[in-house]
């Protein structure tokens, strides 16, 4: 028992070690130039993870959707996302526009979010498509939304979709704010684990030997 916690340990510390790897690689990526939307379209937003992006393109607005269920700054409401039709391509790629709050008085009442006609420049980074909630029944249709799958919005809009999504930055502003989490890579959870299967292979050692040799010898003692 005391190898098997001890090899517990250790196998958590160099899991830590995997994800401040695999958060320094993150980081690299952020700081790399920026993408354009030939890039883009060219290498897939999937290769791209993590890296920023400047992309010029018109917001397609009939086909907004609203994310329902989502939190920004400890407050539920909506994650906006919004398909852009990038210039000079035929590609479209869903943008995480920001978030909104919901009007609980009237619940099905969408909040007023400006989306600028003509062209426009969209700064982000390559992200994920939106994350997904337990998906509520019925809540898969619609403007309002609990998720969206991307295999099936590409059905549903006939729109030639770029795997993954874009999660525009910046201040506020459309009425959306952008103060999206920031990735973390956990390594403080694996650093406390191992300290703990550590703790627990000193106890058993301990144990052993206080009922193997301590107190067998404090016993013949007293004998």
């Amino acid at each position: 028992m005391a190898l098997l916690t001890a090899r517990l340990g250790l196998w958590q510390w160099s899991r830590a070690g995997e994800k401040l790897a695999l958060q320094e690689a993150i980081e690299a990526r952020a700081s790399a130039p920026a993408v354009d939307a030939r890039e883009l379209v060219g290498t897939g937003p999937p290769a791209l993870l993590h890296r920023t992006a400047v992309l010029r393109g018109q917001w397609l607005a009939p086909h907004t959707v609203y994310l329902d269920n989502r939190q920004m700054q400890g407050r539920p409401g909506f994650y906006v996302v919004t398909p852009l039709q990038l210039a000079d391509t035929d590609a479209v790629v869903l943008v995480q526009r920001g978030w909104v709050p919901r009007n609980f008085a009237e619940r099905e009442r969408l909040p007023e979010v400006a989306t600028p006609a003509g062209e426009v420049t969209v700064r982000g980074r390559i992200a994920p498509p939106p994350s997904k909630l337990y998906d509520f029944a019925g809540a898969g249709q619609g403007p309002i939304r609990q998720n969206l799958d991307l295999a099936d919005f590409r059905a549903e809009t006939r729109l030639p979709l770029l795997e993954g999504s874009v999660q525009q930055t910046g201040p506020a502003s459309e009425g959306l704010l952008r103060d999206w989490p920031v990735p973390a890579s956990g390594a403080g959870k694996n650093y406390g684990y191992a300290f703990q299967w550590w703790a627990l292979c000193a106890v058993i050692l301990f144990m052993y030997v206080w009922f193997q040799f301590i107190a067998p010898g404090r016993a013949k003692r007293r004998d």
